[in-house]
C-alpha cells in the first residue's frame, strides 16, 4: 500500500509543482519512498501495462540508455498498475537495470495525474524531478523508443541552466 504526501491536486500538476511524495514496494518488493530522492535527479516514467509492446520498447530504451542517464546523476523508476510480482517478471525478462514500482492500487497514478479515465491503468507520460523533490518537466506526449534520450537531453540542458 502507498502513502502519500498530496501538495497538488492530481489534475493539476503542473513544471514547477513540488513532486506529490509516495511510498511504494519495487519490483524486488523492497521500499521505496520518492522523498529518498532528495538531492538527485529523478525520472518517474509511468506506462500502461508491463509486458505490452509500447512498454516493452520503452523499458528497453530507457534499460539501453540508463549509463548516460546516471551520469546526469539521474536515476529511472518506471511505474505502472503492475503488481510486484508482475513487475519483478517484466523486469527478469526485459533484463531491465533500473527499478520498477508497483502501484497496483493506483494511488501514485492517481497522484500524478496519469490514470486513464474508466481505466485501471496509467496513460504514458514521463515526469522528470529535480533535486528539491520540484517537477521540471511533464511529457504528455511519449514516443516509447525516443523517450530515455528525449529525457536523458531534457536533464543535461537543466544542468546546464
Amino acid at each position: 500500500m502507498a502513502i502519500f504526501n498530496f501538495q497538488a491536486n492530481a489534475a493539476e500538476l503542473k513544471v514547477g509543482d513540488s513532486a506529490p511524495l509516495f511510498s511504494t514496494q519495487t519490483h524486488e518488493g523492497k521500499s521505496f519512498e520518492l522523498a529518498s530522492r532528495r538531492g538527485k535527479w529523478t525520472v518517474l516514467y509511468f506506462y500502461p501495462k508491463a509486458q505490452t509492446p509500447g512498454c516493452t520498447k520503452q523499458a528497453c530504451a530507457f534499460r539501453d540508455s540508463i549509463d548516460v542517464i546516471r551520469k546526469l546523476d539521474a536515476e529511472v523508476y518506471g511505474v505502472s498498475s503492475d503488481t510486484v510480482q508482475d513487475q519483478a517478471k517484466f523486469h527478469k525478462h526485459e533484463h531491465l537495470n533500473f527499478p520498477l514500482l508497483a502501484d497496483a492500487d493506483l494511488k501514485i497514478i492517481s497522484a500524478y495525474g496519469t490514470k486513464l479515465p474508466g481505466l485501471n491503468f496509467s496513460r504514458r507520460w514521463t515526469f522528470i524531478i529535480d533535486p528539491e523533490l520540484k517537477v521540471r518537466s511533464i511529457d504528455h506526449d511519449v514516443d516509447p523508443v525516443l523517450d530515455a534520450k528525449k529525457t536523458a537531453d531534457q536533464i543535461s540542458a537543466f544542468k546546464k541552466n
